[in-house]
Order: structure tokens, then C-alpha cells, then sequence
């Protein structure tokens, strides 16, 4: 029987409002030329990416989030573990991971055999699914955020340190899912 062989990245280490959000994949024998770090990629090109793998039936993947208000509380290298943990056990309710593939230098605390991949989102066709998934994902989250406090501007800045979004911190304060360890100028 061949291995389930699992992807993970993540995405929303970098920005100072919402969450970290992770992603597992199993993508058994799908070669989808497209697929690639989803940095390199536009917002169209990874939802129509993401639209392909949600309509394969082959393809499986978790979902894993973590607060801005956890990541206050436990820093957000733990933050990225956590929430990629919570992605394989997501995934795990479809399929039982037989070995893991990070995107990164580090592994996470999880009793399955694993491996890190540096820019493992530009080397692995796996893990570059995850990161597209896990962006759609992020960025949908982070549409919805901007539909409740809309004068922040997450439509545009995603949570990230925009000057705007800076510009608009320092005219309304902080907003709930700002990180305040990690806020502001």
C-alpha cells in the first residue's frame, strides 16, 4: 500500500492583524502545472487553483487556525505549530497521514514521521497546494473581518503592515484582532 504522503504550509506569520492559518494536503498522483508557492501567484490564479483541487475528489486536505489573541499569548513560531498541528488532526478526520512534508525549518510536536523542506512551497507540489489553499482561506477570513471593521482596510492589506493600515491604526487605535505584540509604530 503506498505511503499518504501530506504537505503543510502557512500563511499569516508576517502580518500584525488576524490569524495564522495552516494547511494539509494529500494530492495522490495530481500533477497541476500551476501549482507553485502561492506568493508567486495572483489572487485569481489561487482561487482558480484552489477551485481545481476542491473539485478533485482525490485531493484532502485540513485546515488549522490560530487566533491573533493566541498568538499574543504563546508567540507566533508556536502560533505556526499549533496551527499546523490542528491542520493534520483536521485532515485526519478524512485521511491517516503517513509522513509529513513542513514547509520551513522546523518540525512540529505530532507522533507522525516527518521531514523539513526549506522554500519547500517552491520545491513540493504538495506543500505548494497547501500554501495556495491555506491564502484562500486567510484571505477569505480576512474579507469577512473587513465587512466588521471595515475602516481598517482588510480588503486591501490583508492584516499586513501596510502604511495605510498603519496610518489607520494610529487614527482609530487598535481594533479585536489586531496583535498587540506585535503593533504597532
Amino acid at each position: 500500500m503506498p505511503k499518504i504522503i501530506v504537505g503543510i504550509d502557512e500563511v499569516g506569520r508576517g502580518p500584525i492583524a488576524g490569524p495564522v492559518l495552516a494547511c494539509a494536503v494529500c494530492m495522490p498522483n495530481i500533477r497541476f502545472s500551476p501549482i507553485r508557492d502561492s506568493k508567486q501567484l495572483t489572487a485569481r490564479q489561487r482561487e482558480e487553483i484552489y477551485k481545481f483541487l476542491e473539485n478533485d475528489s482525490e485531493v484532502k486536505w485540513g485546515i488549522g487556525e490560530v487566533s491573533e489573541k493566541v498568538i499574543d499569548e504563546i508567540n507566533i513560531l508556536q502560533a505556526t505549530k499549533l496551527a499546523m498541528i490542528k491542520a493534520v488532526k483536521d485532515l485526519e478526520n478524512k485521511i491517516r497521514p503517513d509522513y509529513l512534508l513542513i514547509d520551513g525549518n522546523f518540525g512540529i510536536d505530532i507522533d507522525i514521521p516527518q521531514k523539513s523542506i526549506i522554500k519547500g512551497d517552491e520545491k513540493n507540489s504538495s506543500i505548494a497546494a497547501a500554501s495556495i489553499i491555506a491564502k484562500v482561506v486567510r484571505d477569505r477570513i480576512m474579507m469577512d473581518y473587513h465587512k466588521r471593521y471595515p475602516k481598517y482596510r482588510f480588503n486591501l492589506n490583508k492584516g499586513y503592515s501596510t502604511a495605510l493600515h498603519r496610518k489607520k491604526i494610529r487614527e482609530f487605535g487598535l481594533c479585536p484582532i489586531h496583535r498587540r505584540t506585535f503593533c504597532c509604530d
